[in-house]
């Protein structure tokens, strides 16, 4: 079945009727064919609710806890650590192989050109880059960062992992200004093909799987990247329970790499704690 069916499919009344459970409209999906089946869920949830707009309302008023400046000086500080991560790791003879020198120096020029415009977005308001150490000696992780090309690696997917998922957790608070939205979101999906390029570099799939560092191919410290409060291993989504309903396109965990998951801005200071060494000198 081509996609513009599935979608004219989907645009009938009939198939989410109220008489229909959500997971009734769901289980349709099933006979749409094993090519666009888990393509074709986000629009189904998109047009299963009556009350889109009010959702949305209520879900923007709860993100607006912290202002569009608390917003991009929370992004700008992990782009300052992307930065200054990249660049060290540039300029550490010896550690990057030559045939992925390129790589990583076109990943940081893109985070230096983020720096760049959220200083530029910020102005007077933009807070000063914290003193890193990438070690993780703050987190008590001390690790060979710089002296150890896998453990850089798979500190860089760890940060843009990241990165990926605390851009998403913060879009809705930047939901009333559409320019501020627009470059929000422009920088997430660079950050997502970041992210997708160093998985691959190191053998795993280009996109997050299940809700633990292990399934992602990384030590058990790097926990708290993959968990939080909707953990990537979530299976519910628009408030429909998936589990199980896709077993002949690859089951739970196909449903689990469908969707990226949101961190609150606590969860990813948290993380980013491991990393920061406070203004005083002090750790932590």
């Amino acid at each position: 079945m081509s996609f513009i069916k599935i979608l004219d499919k989907m645009s009938d009344n009939a198939s989410f009727d109220a008489k229909a459970s959500r997971r009734d409209v769901f289980k349709q999906f099933k006979s749409f064919g094993k090519g666009a089946a888990m393509a074709s869920i986000p629009f189904g949830l998109a047009g299963m609710s009556k009350s889109t707009k009010a959702a949305n309302a209520a879900f923007t008023t709860n993100a607006m806890q912290a202002s569009p400046t608390d917003v991009l000086n929370f992004a700008l500080t992990l782009e300052y650590l992307e930065k200054e991560f990249y660049q060290i790791g540039l300029d550490t003879d010896g550690l990057i192989p030559e045939e992925d020198r390129d790589v990583f120096g076109l990943i940081s020029k893109h985070e230096d050109d983020h720096v760049a415009f959220l200083l530029a977005a910020l102005g007077d308001d933009a807070v000063e880059k914290p003193t890193f150490d990438f070690t993780g000696g703050p987190g008590g992780l001390n690790l060979d960062t710089f002296e150890n090309y896998a453990t850089f690696m798979a500190l860089s997917q760890g940060f843009e992992d990241t990165g990926v998922r605390a851009y998403k957790g913060q879009a809705g608070a930047l939901a009333n200004d559409n320019t501020l939205l627009e470059y929000a979101l422009q920088i997430h999906s660079v950050e997502a093909r970041h992210a997708s390029k160093v998985r691959r570099m190191r053998g795993q799939k280009g996109w997050v799987t299940g809700g633990d560092a292990a399934s992602n191919g990384l030590p058990g410290v790097f926990d708290p990247i993959y968990a939080g409060e909707t953990p990537e291993s979530n299976l519910v989504q628009g408030g429909v329970d998936l589990s199980g309903m896709f077993d002949d396109f690859g089951g739970n965990q196909a449903i689990q790499e469908a969707f990226d998951e949101p961190l609150t801005m606590e969860e990813v200071l948290a993380i980013g704690g491991f990393f920061i060494v406070s203004d005083d000198g002090s750790d932590g």
